[in-house]
């Protein structure tokens, strides 16, 4: 579940110029939208050529739109590609109303669609941004044209060990305690950490990658709101797993029209293997691709590789389907889980 904030792998390009203190994959660009209560930075791909069809990315917890930088430049020629900073997470300030459950985040992507007018995309979704992208999927068909999954936070019964930490962020007050633990804590140490947990093999990413990791946490680790962001997209976390009914993320997953890739990788210490099984068989018509030497973020560590599998799927769908809205969307966006 957590991916905070991740470096990037020997596949992407070399070049990483910034923007500021920014750090921007070469031929990216990046803009904030602002929307009453919400203010978003949005990483941007323009694509090769006009007319290609519009995408979006959503990173997962701890995250940044950085982490789908690879994925996005190998699907330059194929998409025109976004990748949104959750509120309170990589660019964008925390939500006026400090909401970071599920729910909230999906309403928070949603809102942004239905702004910038570029419905219906090819959504993409990576850890807490699969759950938040299955709720979008769920709830406003309309706006989704296919859905990509990347070892999406979907409930488990038995949590993985290695996930146990990130979940016991959800704990009120874990946040602080946490924070004054690991004071002592470089933020070499903090990223090694988290680049061992997320990678299916940390040897993969470059010196250079990993040194702009380390500045990266820095920063991050500086803001006032780090841990209070963390510690609430934890908990909507947890939050969003105990819910049953028609508001369950699996119900939820049943519900969606769009064609969907699953992908699982079989080193993934976060997000279980196993579980990509029962989310096949969830996602009516879904498609799976199983990466047995990757972990949480095979984005980064196989671009080209998932690239395909969409390409495939893109080819194989067709871009025709029922793309009716929800008779209600407000049951998914508004009244679900509580606010984290």
């Amino acid at each position: 579940m957590s991916s905070t904030e991740l470096p990037g792998v020997r596949s992407t390009a070399e070049s990483s110029p910034q923007v500021g203190a920014v750090r921007m994959a070469e031929g990216e660009q990046l803009r904030t939208d602002r929307l009453p209560g919400l203010e978003l930075s949005v990483r941007v791909r323009p694509p090769v050529r006009a007319g290609l069809p519009p995408a979006l990315f959503v990173h997962g917890l701890g995250g940044s739109s950085q982490n789908w930088s690879a994925l996005m430049a190998k699907l330059a020629d194929t998409v025109d590609g976004e990748a949104l900073d959750l509120p309170g997470f990589g660019w964008s300030p925390p939500p006026a109303d400090r909401d970071y459950s599920v729910t909230g985040l999906a309403r928070a992507v949603i809102r942004h669609l239905d702004a910038a007018g570029r419905g219906p995309v090819h959504l993409f979704g990576n850890s807490l941004g699969g759950a938040v992208s299955t709720r979008v999927a769920a709830a406003r068909p309309d706006l989704v044209s296919t859905l990509t999954l990347i070892s999406p936070a979907l409930p488990e019964l038995r949590v993985q060990k290695s996930a146990v930490p990130t979940a016991l962020l959800a704990v009120p007050g874990m946040g602080v305690l946490v924070d004054r633990l690991t004071r002592g804590l470089s933020a070499e140490q903090r990223t090694r950490g988290v680049t061992d947990l997320c990678y299916g093999d940390p040897s993969r990413v470059t010196p250079e990658a990993f040194a702009a990791a380390v500045e990266e946490m820095e920063r991050r680790i500086a803001l006032p709101y780090f841990w209070d962001a963390l510690a609430r997209s934890s908990r909507g976390i947890v939050d969003a797993y105990t819910l049953g009914g028609q508001h369950g993320l699996w119900r939820q997953a049943q519900r969606v029209l769009a064609p969907t890739l699953l992908v699982y990788g079989g080193r993934d210490q976060l997000v279980s293997y196993r579980m990509a099984r029962k989310a096949a068989a969830s996602f009516r018509g879904s498609r799976l691709l199983s990466l047995p030497e990757a972990g949480h973020v095979a984005m980064m560590e196989y671009p080209e590789v998932v690239a395909a599998a969409f390409r495939e799927l893109l080819e194989d769908s067709g871009g025709v389907r029922d793309t009716a809205p929800d008779p209600d969307p407000a049951r998914d966006t508004d009244d679900e889980d509580g606010k984290g």
